[in-house]
């Protein structure tokens, strides 16, 4: 189990990790994001972006060489009066949410052929949620989702990725946020354990807007998701949260990139993983960029793992660079750890069996995370998923 960092020793020293020959970008705003294939190179896995990754798993994604012909299926299920399109290439709206900024995501941008389009007119208040459903996934494919909120607009969207066997995804996800909208985004990723998927999601925040975006991972052989933030206005509010449960032999990696360039604007980043069973990996990385510009920001980020077997290892690297010293707030934690042996003394000596003891121990860690959701059929569905995890464990 590695140690995980509580703060970068440095904000202006370069890392190699070995990489002796490769540029290095101290800060996280200098690396390079392009629609251009040759401007994003294929990564050797000493990079900074990459060094946690196993490259020979995912290497297939970086070639467009690589895909079959034609988009990775969707389908959606959307109440009045949101409009679902499926538009080409070229049109307008696609490509506004920041640029690809790895490997992978500037090949999905090049790799698709036709995007589909969720949008929620402006003042809308939605009872229902939309559903995206990616499922049934063959071969090796692009993807490219647009979620637009309009002006005012409430709206609960989710998006569920399931199925699919031996199937490898490559998949873009823009989130734009009006002014003043409320907007919740749900990404539940749970493959088979055969399928290979890169998700890169980039979220847009209007001025007083408020977006909350959930990642949920259970499922995969290989998930890297990664979701970066732009702010576009003064007054905006952005919620990260983020569940995983990995298993033996699974590889499960979030990414997140909190960039604070507008004044007054505020964001709170929570995830929470547990692990169990020999070569279950989780990497999270939490990026956040306080610029010069950014005035009264106030800011916060967590990662709390919890490790329930031997052979289980988790990367944890909160990342915090200041360049305003006129702000509300800002930090970070991280920390990485086995069960708490005076809760289980606690709870066998009453009479609870371990097994039992251990179980209540896991819901209680996620409980928390999982009742700030605020989506009822996604918080009851996350708990049964939670029960089966520690079920197959104890079958195990």
């Amino acid at each position: 189990m590695t140690t995980p960092n509580t703060i970068a020793e440095t904000m202006n020293k370069a890392h190699s990790h070995g990489g002796g020959s490769e540029k290095a970008h101290p800060s996280r705003a200098d690396r390079p994001t392009s629609f251009e294939l040759d401007d994003i190179a294929v990564p050797h896995g000493r990079e900074e972006d990459w060094r946690f990754t196993p490259m020979r798993r995912i290497e297939r994604l970086f070639e467009p060489a690589n895909y079959d012909v034609g988009d990775a299926p969707v389908t959606v299920d959307a109440p009045t009066p949101v409009t679902v399109e499926t538009v080409a290439r070229d049109d307008k709206r696609l490509g506004t949410v920041l640029a690809p900024g790895d490997r992978t995501a500037v090949v999905a941008w090049n790799g698709f052929e036709q995007a589909t389009v969720v949008e929620i007119p402006a003042e809308a208040e939605l009872d229902a949620p939309v559903r995206i459903n990616v499922a049934n996934v063959e071969g090796t494919r692009a993807q490219h989702l647009m979620i637009r909120a309009g002006a005012f607009s409430k709206a609960t969207v989710i998006l569920s990725h399931a199925d699919s066997a031996q199937a490898a995804l490559n998949q873009t996800v823009e989130v734009e946020t009006g002014d003043s909208a409320n907007l919740t985004v749900v990404s539940l990723q749970e493959w088979d354990d055969t399928v290979l998927h890169a998700s890169n999601q980039r979220l847009a925040l209007g001025r007083d807007s408020k977006l909350t975006h959930i990642v949920v991972t259970f499922g995969g052989d290989l998930v890297r998701l990664c979701a970066d933030t732009d702010f576009r206005g003064p007054g905006a509010e952005l919620t990260m949260l983020g569940i995983y449960f990995v298993d033996g032999g699974q590889h499960l990696e979030h990414r997140v990139f909190v960039d604070h360039s507008q004044p007054k604007c505020f964001s709170r980043v929570t995830y929470k993983g547990a692990l169990q069973g020999k070569d279950a990996h989780s990497v999270w990385i939490g990026d956040c960029l306080i610029r010069e510009a950014a005035d009264g920001t106030d800011t916060y980020e967590l990662n709390r793992n919890l490790v329930l077997t031997e052979g289980a290892k988790a990367d944890s690297v909160p990342n915090l660079e200041i360049e305003n010293g006129e702000i509300e707030g800002a930090g970070h934690a991280s920390a990485t750890g086995r069960f708490d042996d005076e809760q289980l003394f606690y709870l066998m000596s009453r009479g609870v069996p371990e097994h039992e003891a251990r179980r209540l121990v896991v819901r209680g860690f996620f409980a928390e995370l999982i009742n700030q959701i605020g989506v009822p059929e996604v918080v009851d569905h996350l708990m049964a998923t939670v029960e089966a995890e520690l079920a197959k464990s104890r079958n195990n």
